[in-house]
C-alpha cells in the first residue's frame, strides 16, 4: 500500500492516546512501545490471559502482563456506560469498547477498538453517493464500512439534511455532543438496539432528513423500516451484514433490502424453455437499495450499479459483473467496468445454464464450481502416474455408481461422510441450484465443488476422469450411446423427468435421438456447435 495512504489510516494521535489513556499503567507503556511503528488496530482483554496489541502489521502478546479482573474494572470506570449490545466508548471519540459477560453478568474480556475518521475513503465513490441513489455497503468486519459511511454522511451533510442513526455511537463517537468527523450531519442516538428501526421511522417523520445514514442493518424490522423509508422518497445509505451480494440474498432476515428471494412454479413449457426444474427461486419485489458497494479491501470497492439486476443474474445462474474502483499504488483512481466477478460466486440457482464469456454454454459434461484450491500439490495429486487416494462427499450423487465407477477406472476413492475430510464434493446440478447449506459450507471451506448435469455412469465416470487427471480410454460413439442408455433408465424409472446430454457431433445426436424415440420418450437438440446436445424428457 502506499505510504501516503497507510499514514491516512491512523486515527488522530491525541485520540490513540485517549484510548490508551484508560488501561492499567503497565499495559499502557507496553502497548506504546508496541505502536510505535505501526498504527493500533484493537486491544484485547481477557481474564487471566496474557492481553494483545492488533496494529496493521500484525499483533503483539504481551507475556509479562496477566490481565486481572482488577485491570478490567479499571478500565470499565474509565469508559462511558455500557448498552444492551454491550459496547461504550469514550466521550468524542470514535474508539469503542466491547464487552465479554460471564453468566452471572460481570465483565470478564474487553475489545478496545481505534476508531478512524479517515478522510478522503469516499473519493472512489463520490459520484454515486452524490447521485442521490440509495446506497448499500456490504463488507467482512473490519474492512471500512463504517469509516466509508461516516465520510458519505459528512460529504452529503454539505449540501443536504443528513440524519445519522447512531445505534452503537460507532459513526459518531460516544457522549452527546457528535464527533466533527460527521461534518454537518445530525446524529440521533438509540437508547437499545431493539429500537433501531422505531428511531429510523422517527428520524423520517420528525426531523425532515433528505438522507438517513443507518449502520448494521441486521434485523427484519430494521430491513421494512429502510424499504418504508425508500419509498418516501428519502435516500438511505447504509451497511449490512454480509461479505458479498449474495450473502445477502441467502440472508432471509434481511434479503428484502436487495428484494427478497421467493419460490415460484414454472410452467412446464417455461420450465423447458429455461432448462430448469419447475420450482426456481426469483426476485420478490424491488430492492429497496439502488447501488450495492462490496468492500473488498481498504480503497478497493466492487460497484454494482443495479441490485435488482445483480440479484436476477445470481438467481438465473448467469455471470456476475461489477464495475472494480481501486487505487493503485500511486494512489490513483482506477475503474474497470463489466469486470467478472469468480465463478464461485455466481452459482446457478435456477434458469439457464452458467454461460462463458461469450455468451455460449460452457462446454463438457461437467460445470465445474471449483472454490480456489487447485494448486501444485493438487494437481501433482491427480496425475495418472501415481494417483492419491482421494476422499469424495457425495450429495445427492448415487454412491454405487461412484464406486462402480471408481472400480472400472481402478482409481482410489474413499466415500466419506463428512464434509470436513473430503478433498472434493461432488452434486447435481438440480441440488447445487438450491444452494443447500452443505453447498455454502463447502465453498466458504474451499473444498472444490463438482457439478454433474445428472446422476449417469457416464456422467459420474468422466468427473473421476477429471478429478484424477486421466486419459479417458473409452470410444466416443460407445460413451455417447451409454449415457442416453441411462438417461432413458433414469427417466423410465421416475427419478428425472428430463435428462441433458453431453455435447456431441451431429452423427452421435442422430443416434441418441433414435435411441428415446424406440424408448417412447421425446427428445430435442439445443444450443450451437461444438456445444449442440440432445436433451431427453417424458411426455406430457
Amino acid at each position: 500500500m502506499n505510504e501516503s495512504i497507510a499514514t491516512d489510516l491512523q486515527p488522530a494521535v491525541d485520540e490513540v492516546d485517549l484510548l490508551v489513556h484508560v488501561l492499567p499503567a503497565a499495559l499502557q507503556a507496553a502497548v506504546r512501545e508496541a505502536t510505535k511503528n505501526s498504527a493500533l488496530v484493537e486491544i484485547v482483554m481477557d481474564l487471566g490471559r496474557y492481553p494483545e496489541a492488533r496494529t496493521v502489521e500484525g499483533q503483539q502478546v504481551f507475556d509479562q502482563i496477566e490481565v486481572s479482573q482488577e485491570d478490567l474494572e479499571h478500565v470499565v470506570s474509565q469508559v462511558g456506560a455500557f448498552g444492551e449490545d454491550n459496547r461504550a466508548g469514550i466521550e468524542r471519540t470514535l474508539h469503542r469498547i466491547s464487552a465479554i459477560r460471564n453468566r452471572a453478568g460481570r465483565v470478564v474480556g474487553l475489545t478496545l477498538r481505534a476508531g478512524r475518521a479517515v478522510f478522503g475513503t469516499a473519493d472512489l465513490v463520490r459520484d454515486v453517493i452524490e447521485a442521490g441513489k440509495s446506497v448499500l455497503l456490504v463488507g467482512r468486519p473490519g474492512v471500512g464500512k463504517t469509516t466509508l459511511l461516516r465520510e458519505a454522511a459528512r460529504i452529503l451533510a454539505e449540501n443536504k439534511r443528513v440524519v445519522i442513526v447512531d445505534t452503537s455511537n460507532e459513526i459518531a463517537g460516544d457522549g452527546d455532543i457528535p464527533h466533527p468527523a460527521i461534518g454537518r450531519a445530525r446524529r440521533m442516538q438509540v437508547r437499545t438496539p431493539r429500537q433501531q428501526h422505531e428511531v429510523m421511522i422517527e428520524a423520517v417523520e420528525n426531523h425532515n432528513p433528505e438522507v438517513i445514514v443507518i449502520d448494521e442493518i441486521g434485523r427484519e424490522q430494521e430491513a421494512q423500516a429502510a424499504r418504508t423509508i425508500a419509498e418516501r422518497g428519502v435516500q438511505l445509505i447504509g451497511t449490512a451484514h454480509g461479505r458479498t451480494l449474495e450473502n445477502l440474498i441467502n440472508n432471509p432476515t434481511i434479503s428484502d433490502l436487495v428484494g427478497g428471494v421467493e419460490s415460484v412454479t414454472l410452467s412446464d413449457e417455461e420450465a423447458r424453455r429455461r432448462g430448469t426444474q419447475k420450482a426456481v427461486l426469483e426476485r420478490r419485489a424491488p430492492p429497496t437499495f439502488d447501488v450495492a458497494i462490496e468492500i473488498e479491501a481498504w480503497y478497493r470497492y466492487a460497484l454494482h450499479h443495479d441490485v435488482a439486476a445483480a440479484v436476477d443474474s445470481l438467481l438465473r445462474g448467469r455471470p456476475l459483473t461489477a464495475e472494480l474502483r481501486y487505487r493503485d499504488e500511486e494512489g490513483g483512481i482506477q475503474v474497470e467496468s463489466g469486470s467478472e466477478l469468480p465463478p464461485a460466486r455466481t452459482a446457478e440457482r435456477g434458469g439457464r445454464g452458467r454461460e462463458a464469456r461469450d455468451g455460449r454454454p460452457v462446454s463438457g459434461t461437467i460445470d465445474r464450481r471449483r472454490s480456489g484450491r487447485r494448486d501444485k500439490e493438487s494437481s501433482s495429486a491427480r496425475s495418472a502416474a501415481a494417483p492419491r487416494s482421494l476422499r469424495i462427499f457425495a450429495y445427492g450423487v448415487s454412491q454405487d455408481r461412484l464406486r462402480r465407477s471408481a472400480r472400472a477406472l481402478d482409481v482410489p476413492m474413499v466415500i466419506v461422510d463428512e464434509l470436513a475430510d473430503a478433498d472434493a464434493l461432488i452434486t447435481l446440478k438440480s441440488y447445487y441450484r438450491k444452494r443447500p447449506v452443505v453447498i455454502n459450507d463447502a465453498e466458504t471451506q474451499r473444498v472444490p465443488v463438482y457439478v454433474l448435469r445428472s446422476n449417469t455412469y457416464a456422467q459420474v465416470e468422466n468427473v473421476l476422469v477429471d478429478l484424477f487427471g486421466l486419459q479417458s480410454t473409452s470410444d466416443p460413439r460407445e460413451t455417447a450411446i451409454d449415457e442416453a442408455r441411462d438417461a432413458i433408465r433414469t427417466i423410465r424409472s421416475g427419478e428425472r423427468t428430463m435428462v441433458e446430454l453431453a455435447p456431441q457431433n451431429a452423427f452421435l445426436r442422430r443416434k441418441q435421438h433414435e435411441l428415446a424415440r424406440d424408448a417412447e420418450l421425446l427428445s430435442l437438440s439445443r444450443g450451437r456447435d461444438p456445444n449442440r446436445r440432445v436433451r431427453v424428457y417424458r411426455p406430457e
